[in-house]
């Protein structure tokens, strides 16, 4: 890849990354725009996959609401994720969960990691 393009990336990246990997249970602080008004949005749900790297990184999150599973993909470095908090690390053998899609109720729990 180009040297500048690199550059530009690097720049772009944030300083401090929060450690949490697939099947963790985390809760996304997001900034929301509503017009000219800005809030904090947060949605807390288990990490099903993260892909790619470095500045293009991106993780996806997903819970049930109100019965329906939902998911997000938010660019790991992007500026409208104030932050990523851990709240129970999970206890997974797979890279990606998509098996969680299928599941419903006390089925589509991970195992808490005890360390």
């Amino acid at each position: 890849m180009n040297e500048i393009i690199k550059g530009i990336e690097e720049a772009q990246m944030k300083k401090e990354v929060p450690s949490f990997e697939v099947g963790d249970t985390v809760r996304v602080y997001a900034k929301v725009k509503e017009g000219n008004r800005e809030r904090t949005q947060v949605f807390e749900g288990t990490v099903i996959k993260r892909q790619n790297g470095g500045n293009r990184e991106t993780f996806t999150v997903r819970k049930a609401s109100n019965g329906i599973g939902v998911e997000k993909t938010w660019p790991l470095h992007a500026p409208a994720v104030e932050k990523v908090e851990v709240i129970r690390r999970g206890k997974v053998r797979r890279a990606k969960l998509f098996y969680l899609r299928d599941r419903v109720g006390k089925k589509a729990k991970v195992k808490e990691l005890v360390r």
